[in-house]
């Protein structure tokens, strides 16, 4: 259902700009003068690791930076956030965009403007020890679940399922916090989970994500600051050309995250568009 609204919304901002109604807003314009964009990504194991060589921040994350800079035609500077900070960091000018594992909600987007074609959707998993007995979001009830600060699985976590919440500065603490026996899940993106079981058993051997289905599988968007409609459109038409090349389904399986369905749908969808 809200991939569908979200479809409908995208749909609409794009017919918004095509016609010109957009406002003009000042951050393309300074991106083009000075030949460059600072895009904040978060790196969590998952969308993204600092390579032990250089020293640099590599991995999903960056490599959609890049592609996106690459694009508009312009120099890259990576700026790593953390989910604490980095709505924080795009408000205050310290990056011009986020691709920072941050989905779509409609509390984000009050305060944010957002890229209206989504670039992946996902939704949350839970990490649990084997021997816990549970197999259900409802297991959770009144039991304390680690989490992201920020995280919009914080929410349904609690109102649904009446999990006690604690927040960690990212994944990997919250991770390190169930193992100690703070919690008795943590939850996150389903491809953090997935990827920690798959790749790494002799740490992860006695866990595993058994819930049915996702938490919540919501849009993955660039966000931008508040009102920004030039530079909303300009990252908008690279997010619909990686659609339509098939990038963002190389780049999931580059990393060990296979394509969701809806991955695949607007594939299809823009290819189509652009045949």
């Amino acid at each position: 259902m809200l991939t569908r609204h979200f479809l409908a919304l995208s749909l609409a901002i794009s017919s918004t700009t095509a016609a010109g109604i957009a406002h003009a807003d000042a951050t393309l314009d300074k991106i083009r003068q000075r030949g460059r964009i600072a895009v904040g990504v978060v790196l969590d194991g998952t969308y993204g690791t600092i390579d032990p060589a250089t020293r640099k921040p590599k991995g999903y994350n960056v490599e959609l930076a890049e592609s996106l800079a690459q694009q508009l035609g312009v120099d890259l500077d990576v700026i790593v956030v953390e989910p604490p900070n980095r709505v924080q960091f795009l408000q205050q000018g310290k990056v011009d965009a986020l691709i920072a594992s941050m989905q779509y909600t409609r509390e984000r987007a009050e305060i944010l403007s957002y890229v209206p074609t989504p670039f992946e959707e996902i939704g949350g998993s839970a990490m649990v020890k084997k021997s816990s007995h549970i197999r259900d979001w409802s297991d959770l009830r009144g039991k304390p679940v680690c989490v992201s600060q920020g995280s919009n699985f914080t929410k349904p976590l609690v109102e649904e399922y009446g999990a006690e919440i604690k927040g960690f500065r990212g994944m990997p603490e919250a991770l390190l916090a169930l193992r100690g026996g703070n919690c008795v899940a943590s939850v996150h993106v389903t491809p953090g989970i997935q990827a920690r079981l798959l790749k790494d058993a002799a740490q992860w051997g006695d866990y595993e994500s058994p819930m049915p289905a996702q938490l919540i599988p919501s849009p993955s968007v660039i966000w931008v600051r508040k009102g920004e409609t030039d530079t909303v459109a300009a990252i908008d038409r690279v997010v619909q050309n990686w659609h339509r090349t098939g990038f963002l389904i190389s780049q999931g399986n580059k990393h060990g995250m296979p394509p969701s369905r809806a991955l695949l749908d607007w594939h299809d969808k823009f290819r189509k568009e652009g045949a």
